[in-house]
């Protein structure tokens, strides 16, 4: 369908939003590029290959209790009625005991430990009052880690407890893979950084989702602002072509300065123009060169929305990293929230738990450009396509969708 077409028809036809999301995954390509870092720097990283552990931990058998090193043999038959008698040595042999503490290494000869209430000095001598068997007391090399037991598998995302685990093994680095490259466009000739005039806009939408790119795994490239012109906008899009991802912000819709679908489909391939979702259904989905091309809202709400639900998966993949599902807070809903059959809505809601259980009061449904009601929300909560709406009182959850893994 020509521009003209789109401007004089609208969107008489919206791509459910699981189907749109779909045709654009099934074109993003997992990059293969992989880095070192050092452990300080891999936390939340995604490995690239396989960790195997290059020696045991521990390392040595140790004293898992403070108390003495012996042979196990020297302490048969010994109980409190009937103690052991043992002397004390600098080195573990027939009858001979060395005083040890919790985690230092076993003495040559000692394949036991009695713990030290179980021993008391008379005389110069110790007795000994209980018998252990072999390893009693003992951690054995490698019961925490053995040599070259696999720690991690590819795709793993590195926690700030691995990295304890790690080190442990006499790790200083990993092979971790790049994160993925974005390229965060923001179009609209009324567009400025700063100090608007009468009928100029600040600039907020590129800047919020080259943040979400920087949380969600990715490395955002935050450009200049580009003015509503063929060429400008070609020019843009086709400078990043070596990006993995490339998102405009603004002018997806259908109207006379709306040009960014026409350009990407002049160069590449529209995938999807107009989704089934709300706020946010001028949407488009493209690609160029086999570079994915994301076209934003230019309203804010409806902008963060649809960066969420495609943004965040296409960029995922794209570095092969798990997507993982937004956590979600189960809450009584304070208010009715309406939505259209056939549109998946997300309505913002701020939560409220100091009653005890908590409740969700509805802020917004609509208002796309209203930026404060998403910021100031905490949350959404999502309305199927086959509902029409959700009554007061009923339990919906609140999906956080600001967390980030």
């Amino acid at each position: 369908m020509s521009q003209d077409d789109l401007q004089r028809s609208g969107f008489k036809e919206r791509t459910r939003i699981d189907e749109a999301r779909e045709r654009l995954l099934d074109r993003v390509t997992p990059h293969e590029r992989s880095e070192r870092v050092s452990l300080a720097r891999a936390d939340g990283r995604t490995l690239a290959a396989r960790v195997s552990a290059p020696k045991p931990v521990p390392g040595y058998d140790r004293a898992a209790m403070d108390g003495y090193a012996v042979r196990a043999a020297d302490t048969f038959g010994a109980s409190e009625r009937s103690p052991n008698l043992l002397r004390e040595g600098e080195d573990v042999g027939p009858e001979t005991a060395v005083q040890v503490h919790t985690g230092s290494e076993l003495p040559a000869g000692a394949d036991a430990v009695v713990m030290i209430e179980q021993v008391a000095e008379i005389g110069g001598e110790l007795e000994v009052s209980d018998a252990v068997a072999e390893g009693e007391n003992v951690g054995p090399t490698g019961e925490d880690v053995s040599e070259g037991q696999t720690l991690y598998e590819p795709g793993h995302r590195v926690r700030p407890s691995d990295l304890g685990l790690l080190k442990s093994v006499g790790l200083t680095d990993v092979a971790v893979r790049e994160r993925p490259t974005v390229s965060v466009i923001p179009t609209g000739e009324e567009l400025v950084q700063a100090d608007p005039q009468p009928g100029e806009v600040i600039e907020t939408n590129a800047l919020t989702v080259s943040r979400f790119v920087d949380r969600w795994g990715g490395r955002p490239t935050y450009r200049d602002i580009v003015t509503d012109d063929h060429e400008a906008l070609r020019a843009a899009i086709q400078r990043d072509l070596t990006k993995d991802l490339i998102v405009t912000t603004g002018g997806s819709s259908v109207g006379e300065r709306d040009l960014i679908p026409e350009v990407v489909d002049d160069i590449g391939e529209v995938l999807v123009h107009g989704v089934a979702l709300k706020p946010g259904h001028p949407v488009a989905l493209g690609i160029v060169e086999d570079t994915p091309v994301l076209m934003l809202p230019g309203y804010p709400v409806a902008c963060i929305v649809n960066a969420v639900q495609f943004l965040r998966p296409a960029l995922k993949r794209a570095g092969g990293m798990a997507c993982e599902d937004h956590p979600t807070t189960e809450a009584a809903l304070e208010r009715k929230i309406r939505s259209e059959p056939g549109i998946r809505t997300f309505a913002r809601v701020k939560l409220d738990r100091d009653g005890g259980e908590p409740t969700a009061l509805p802020t917004r449904v609509s208002g796309s450009g209203v930026l404060s009601s998403v910021a100031l929300a905490d949350g959404w909560v999502v309305v199927p396509e086959e509902r029409e709406g959700i009554a007061e009182g009923e339990t919906v959850a609140v999906e956080n969708w600001e967390w980030s893994p």
